[in-house]
């Protein structure tokens, strides 16, 4: 006769110590859960109804301007340094860490209109109304000594832009033509034409260091090369572009936010269609910028709101609003990639979280691990309709839930009437016209 005796190991469940996690038995094989996927999809379920819960983007504000934030500039090297300038002319330094400013003098008359650090972050460039281009030191002057720029530029035409090159001590400006400057020079190295009445926009391409692009007031958008005597090409829009952003990982791509409510991604490559339009702004989108990833960009609207875009997806991830916050001017992501400032008419500086639900301070081994966990269940059952649902729903603005409405009816009528003038027209004699191709008038070279 057989005995069968039940024997267990204490070496397999009994804690060495107390300080250990105790020991539990993990059985890895797929075929004995058949309730696997049932249960995975309950805590997908749960996961993204938590994210929810806990999405709050707001971290804090930044207040002691007594006008409008005009603009913002990033220190290269601080995380904790942002600057900003307002439009009486003022230029404040913040410490991020401590939400305080630690510096704040008159640099301008009138708005400040660009700011922009150099390579190395130990001076910044400020232009505004005035024509003047002044430099000043990153690092707060000693106690008893007025604020004093290292050096002022006047310049013979109005100025409405700045932007710095990467690597090189050159930055460029904008006004009535683009300039290209040296640091140690207080006349520019050439001026760049191509009959536009102003540029309001310039920016460096922060890949392909020479490469520039500009804004201007008849809806084009110009790109430069500083190696270059003439500009390189030029395209005009339907309508006007007021903010330009570089993608900071693709070399050749550019955003660009637009007066007619979106924002179009464009390979330099082929500027005839853009490579994504971004809906979903009920108003004229006044600034972008991109993540230091390059995935990602926030851009901030006259419709009082802040979104979120993939740069592969046509409609936003997020939306950012407040009672009180009013039509944003000014935005930046900042370079450690998790939070993003705004600045708005009603002189507030506000600090947000790039992702809203990300828990800040310190994460213990095990939350991460979770945390990893339920972000793969996410993606795996993204597409399954309570769980997309629920992830995509967000509250908006009454104002901008009204604007949405009319717009999507505004849309509808003129498909409808596209639909009729083609269904009474001889065959052929209407063509079907993109959406993408409608963006674009023409391209110069």
């Amino acid at each position: 006769m057989k005995v069968k005796m039940i024997s267990r190991n204490p070496d397999e469940y009994v804690r060495e110590t107390k300080h250990e996690h105790h020991k539990l038995p993990r059985n890895y094989d797929p075929a004995l859960h058949p309730m696997e996927s049932a249960r995975e999809y309950v805590r997908a379920l749960n996961a993204t109804k938590l994210e929810r819960v806990f999405a709050k983007p707001f971290v804090g504000n930044l207040s002691g301007h007594r006008d409008g934030v005009s603009c913002f500039g990033k220190h290269p090297k601080r995380l904790s340094t942002l600057t900003s300038g307002a439009y009486d002319g003022e230029v404040r330094v913040w410490d991020l860490a401590n939400r305080e400013s630690i510096r704040s003098f008159v640099a301008h008359e009138g708005f400040v209109r660009g700011i922009c650090y150099n390579v190395s972050g130990e001076r910044f460039f400020t232009v505004g109304d005035d024509k003047n281009i002044k430099v000043w030191n990153s690092n707060a002057p000693d106690v008893g000594e007025d604020e004093e720029p290292i050096n002022t530029i006047l310049s013979r035409t109005m100025i409405t832009g700045i932007s710095h090159h990467r690597k090189e001590s050159k930055f460029a400006t904008c006004g009535e033509y683009c300039s290209i400057w040296d640091e140690s020079r207080n006349d520019p190295l050439k001026n760049l034409k191509w009959g536009v009445d102003t540029l309001h926009d310039v920016a460096f391409n922060p890949v392909e260091t020479s490469v520039l692009a500009c804004c201007g007031s008849d809806r084009s958008i110009i790109l430069y090369d500083q190696r270059e005597a003439n500009p390189l090409r030029k395209m005009v829009m339907t309508m006007k572009s007021n903010k330009l952003a570089w993608n900071p990982m693709e070399a050749f791509n550019f955003t660009v936010a637009n007066e007619d409510c979106n924002l179009y991604t464009f390979d330099t490559r082929q500027l005839r269609n853009p490579l994504k339009i971004h809906f979903d702004h009920v108003s004229a989108v006044t600034d972008v910028d991109y993540s230091p990833t390059g995935k990602e960009f926030v851009s901030g609207s006259y419709d009082k709101t802040v979104r979120i875009y993939n740069v592969h997806q046509s409609h936003s991830r997020d939306i950012y609003h407040t009672k009180r916050m009013q039509h944003i001017v000014c935005v930046a992501w900042s370079l450690d990639n998790r939070y993003l400032f705004t600045g708005s008419d009603e002189m507030n500086i506000r600090m947000w979280k790039a992702k809203a639900s990300e828990k800040l301070g310190v994460i213990r081994p095990r939350e991460r691990v979770a945390f990893n966990y339920q972000e793969a269940l996410k993606e795996k059952y993204a597409a399954h309709p309570q769980i997309k649902r629920i992830a995509r729903h967000r509250q908006v603005p009454r104002h901008v839930l009204n604007s949405q409405k009319k717009m999507r009816a505004v849309k509808d009528k003129e498909l409808r009437k596209e639909a009729n003038v083609r269904n009474h027209s001889k065959p052929g004699s209407v063509p079907f016209v993109g959406e993408k191709k409608k963006a674009v008038l023409k391209e110069e070279v």
